[in-house]
C-alpha cells in the first residue's frame, strides 16, 4: 500500500538521480590535479538495480564520505530516502530530503515530495508549506499544485469545525433557562447540543413524509421540554440524558 501511495515520489527520486549524476560526472572530470572525489558507482548501481540493502549500505557510506562530490552527496540520500519511504520510514526520510534540500534549495520535487511525507504524518502547516516553496520554483508542477489545491480545502473544512466546537446550536447571548446556561458554559454538553440538533434535523428531513416528520418534531418537543423542567431537580443527569437523546435519533448503529 506504501509502495503504491509514494510510486510518483520515487518515480520523480529516479529522474533526479539520472540528472544529477551525468552533472556529477562532468564536475568531477573539469577538476584535473584535484585529488579524486569517492566513487558513487557502487551506490548508483544498487539505486538502479532497486537492491535496498545495497542502496542502505553503499549509499549511506558515500554521503558519510567527506570526499562525495555535492552532486553525488544529493543523488545518494535520494536513493537512501527512496528506501525508507519504502519501508514507512517517513521521518527517516523527511531527514535525508532536509539535508538534500539543505545542498540544493531548488529542487520542487523533492520539495513536493517531503510535503507528501509531511501530510501523512498529519503535520499540515509543514506540508503546505513545501507544496507552496515547490510552487513558487516550477509553477507549473502539477503534483505539487494538486497537492496544495487538496491540503488547503481541507485546512478551510477543519478551520470551520474548529469553529464550532464548544459551541450549542442555539445563541448563548439569549439563554435565559438555567439549562441553557448550564449547556453554554460546558463544552461537551454544548457539542452535545449541536450533535443533537443537527441529527434531528437529519432524521425530520429524511422522513417517510410530513405525518412522520411531525411525529418526529413532537418526541423532539418532548425531549427539550423535559430536559428543561428537570434540570436541577435531584437525580436529573443532563448529560446521560442528552446522550440518551443522540444515541434514539442516530439509532443502535450510529447513524
Amino acid at each position: 500500500m506504501q509502495h503504491c501511495r509514494f510510486g510518483a515520489v520515487i518515480q520523480a527520486v529516479l529522474v533526479v538521480l539520472m540528472l544529477s549524476a551525468t552533472q556529477a560526472h562532468a564536475v568531477g572530470a573539469a577538476e584535473p590535479g584535484k585529488e579524486p572525489a569517492a566513487d558513487a558507482g557502487a551506490c548508483m548501481a544498487a539505486s538502479e538495480a532497486g537492491d535496498a540493502d545495497k542502496v542502505l549500505t553503499e549509499c549511506s557510506a558515500l554521503i558519510d564520505n567527506a570526499k562525495a562530490a555535492r552532486a553525488d552527496r544529493i543523488n545518494a540520500l535520494i536513493a537512501r530516502a527512496s528506501i525508507f519511504i519504502t519501508r514507512g520510514e517517513a521521518d527517516r526520510a523527511i531527514a535525508d530530503y532536509d539535508v538534500v534540500l539543505q545542498l540544493d534549495p531548488t529542487l520542487a520535487d523533492i520539495l513536493n515530495a517531503r510535503g507528501e511525507l509531511h501530510r501523512k504524518k498529519g503535520e499540515r502547516p509543514k506540508a503546505l508549506a513545501d507544496f507552496a516553496a515547490a510552487l513558487r520554483l516550477n509553477p507549473e508542477h502539477a503534483s505539487a499544485r494538486s497537492n496544495y489545491h487538496a491540503l488547503a480545502v481541507e485546512l478551510e473544512r477543519l478551520g470551520a469545525q474548529l469553529a464550532i466546537v464548544g459551541r450549542p446550536s442555539f445563541n448563548c447571548a439569549r439563554a435565559r433557562r438555567a439549562v441553557e446556561k448550564a449547556i453554554c458554559a460546558d463544552p461537551e454538553l454544548a457539542n452535545l447540543d449541536r450533535e443533537i440538533d443537527g441529527s434531528h434535523a437529519r432524521v425530520v428531513r429524511e422522513a417517510a413524509g410530513p405525518a412522520a416528520a411531525r411525529a418526529l418534531q413532537r418526541e423532539q418537543d418532548t425531549f427539550i421540554a423535559r430536559r428543561n423542567a428537570g434540570f436541577g431537580q435531584p437525580g436529573y443527569d443532563l448529560k446521560k440524558a442528552m446522550q440518551d437523546r443522540l444515541r434514539r435519533l442516530n439509532g443502535s448503529d450510529g447513524y
